[in-house]
């Protein structure tokens, strides 16, 4: 039985995805406040009335990852309270997603920590995007529907390059899955980059599995901050001979140190998405595009008990 309405609302980290998400779906968004007090704590109130119907909550918790994941959690709070259906957390960028597993002694796994919190604030729900880490999904006692964004991208790049001249690039070994997949849905080529990490803003790329000389290339990863993964892998194949070079990225995630960067390279073009706010595209250097129809699709789906599994698949045709 499909609940008796379906809410969508935003928190303060990107209002304007969560607007063309309501959009998309036909929807006005949801009237909340969500303010602090003087000394910065968090106050929400529903401004509706949302007793037992269906709640989507968008908020990524990016930049800044705490006020943002504070929101949230208050936020489905507050929504549990106000006697909500179901509450569906949609996290197009999950924070805290690297710090998926115990790679040194006496360190957490925050990812499973936001897990915890996010089930515990009352989410029935979860719908995020292209997760750092595949077994993140596992961290959850909750349904948890994972879209990918290759079909956006895909979709963006076959009118923009020659499939018979590109070249998916993996830039380090934890990308391949991802690129292989890029690489199968457009229909060209593939390599691999090997990474060494020297520190957290530093990576070092080593050499090249694959030919890319007289080629086009597409770096492909799920997000970047500092550029320096998808730069040195540039750097690689253009000393092996490639011509134009593109990345493309799920989140983008780049600070100050990572433009100056992207600045300096020889990547033509950086290809994101609105999971998070970009507001500098660098003159046309970071191109962004809108996932809005592809989460307002899930919501759809999920909101009238269908499967999602269908918007995994590139459709050439919508």
């Amino acid at each position: 039985m499909v609940n008796k309405a379906l809410h969508v609302f935003s928190g303060n980290a990107n209002p304007e995805l969560a607007k063309k998400i309501a959009t998309n779906l036909g929807l006005e968004l949801g009237k909340v406040d969500v303010i602090r007090f003087p000394d910065g704590e968090i106050f929400v109130k529903y401004h509706e009335n949302i007793r037992g119907d269906d709640v989507f909550i968008v908020q990524p918790t990016c930049y800044n990852p705490n006020e943002n994941l504070m929101e949230l959690l208050i936020m489905l709070d507050a929504a549990k309270r106000a006697s909500a259906g179901r509450v569906t957390a949609v996290i197009p960028y999950y924070g805290y997603a690297r710090q998926d597993r115990k790679d040194q002694p006496r360190v957490p796994i925050t990812a499973k920590l936001v897990a915890d919190l996010l089930t515990a604030a009352g989410a029935d729900r979860v719908l995020t995007f292209d997760l750092h880490a595949q077994q993140i999904q596992g961290f959850f006692d909750i349904p948890v529907d994972h879209l990918y964004a290759s079909p956006v991208i895909v979709k963006y790049l076959r009118g923009e390059v020659d499939p018979e001249n590109l070249v998916v690039v993996a830039p380090d070994t934890g990308s391949v899955k991802m690129a292989q997949s890029y690489s199968d849905m457009i229909g060209c080529g593939f390599a691999v980059v090997a990474k060494r990490r020297i520190s957290a803003t530093e990576v070092a790329s080593s050499h090249l599995v694959g030919d890319v000389d007289g080629r086009d290339c597409i770096i492909v990863d799920d997000m970047t901050a500092t550029a320096g993964t998808l730069i040195g892998a540039a750097d690689q194949l253009k000393a092996h001979g490639a011509n134009d070079i593109y990345a493309a990225v799920s989140h983008c995630c780049l600070n100050e140190k990572g433009r100056e960067r992207l600045s300096n390279s020889v990547i033509k073009t950086l290809i994101s998405t609105d999971s998070i706010p970009v507001e500098d595209k660098m003159d046309g250097r970071i191109k962004i595009l809108t996932i809005s129809e592809l989460l307002a699709k899930a919501i759809d789906r999920i909101h009238s008990r269908r499967s999602v599994s269908t918007l995994f698949k590139l459709n050439l045709d919508d």
